[in-house]
């Protein structure tokens, strides 16, 4: 769908035809986590925390040790699609230095607009913070990457002693400005209003103080995603959140999360804030 500016919106957000045998990746991620799942010492699957079907997260915990935290891990797939269990191989890098690993999901558009997606994660984090003591640390992919930002947004859904033990969150990816999807197709499914564009983009709200903020993004993705992932970096900047822009050289929207599966990855190391070695 063409702008007046004649941009095509559905080319600018489309990354499998842009991508070597993109539609090959769906299929390894979900062989990749139901491998983890099935090899896993102690994940516990399948725990509530609302009354919808999809209000549910996997809490994978590392063996014979505390944990030292907890990451929350919240997928993409543009709000419409996959759910928690096409990702659980990526807790395998926090896994290895001791940290627990939540993966959670939300209700997927149609079903759900925007707004609830973002109570929800709320309520997902809230509750898989229950589980595990220690500060939290947050990850997500695409429209995950949109959903964690909004978490430390000054209208947080989070609670004030849940939000308070937030440490870092890395945005992979992430999209921050909904404004253009308004021009897209996808719209017929997301349903984004004016109204949802600015009060749902992380870019255009004010961040919440003391959180350190990572926008990580491939080098090899698609100008608007390296637009959006900048643009937060930008904005929030300039409110004086410690937010930083990594560009991942030769990655693309597909791999560009890889690193979560091994402990000594650029982005694992990141995301625990470990020192590089």
């Amino acid at each position: 769908m063409y702008d007046d500016a004649g941009i095509d919106w559905d080319d600018a957000f489309a990354n499998r035809p842009y991508i070597t045998r993109g539609d090959g990746y769906p299929d390894a991620w979900a062989s990749a986590a139901q491998l983890f799942r099935d090899t896993a010492h102690d994940a516990r699957l399948n725990i509530p925390y609302g009354p919808y079907p999809r209000e549910v997260f996997d809490l994978f915990l590392p063996v014979n040790t505390p944990p030292k935290g907890l990451v929350v891990f919240v997928h993409g797939g543009y709000w419409m699609a996959f759910d928690r269990t096409w990702w659980s191989h990526l807790a395998q890098g926090p896994l290895a230095h001791g940290w627990a690993v939540a993966m959670v999901q939300y209700s997927l558009a149609p079903d759900a607009g925007l707004e609830q997606m973002t109570d929800q994660i709320g309520r997902a984090i809230s509750a898989a913070a229950q589980h595990v003591s220690g500060p939290l640390v947050f990850a997500g992919h695409s429209a995950g990457g949109h959903l964690v930002t909004r978490m430390i947004c000054a209208d947080s859904p989070l609670p004030t002693d849940i939000g308070a033990r937030v440490r870092h969150v890395v945005s992979i990816s992430g999209l921050h400005d909904l404004r253009p999807l308004r021009l897209t197709s996808m719209n017929a499914t997301l349903g984004i209003t004016e109204q949802t564009a600015h009060s749902e983009s992380a870019a255009l709200l004010r961040p919440l103080a003391g959180v350190a903020v990572t926008a990580w993004v491939g080098g090899h993705e698609r100008p608007e995603f390296l637009r959006q992932s900048a643009l937060l970096r930008e904005a929030w900047a300039q409110s004086g959140t410690p937010v930083r822009l990594v560009v991942a050289e030769g990655a693309h929207h597909f791999n560009v999360i890889d690193g979560l599966e091994t402990a000594d990855s650029m982005l694992t190391r990141a995301l625990l804030q470990l020192p590089d070695e």
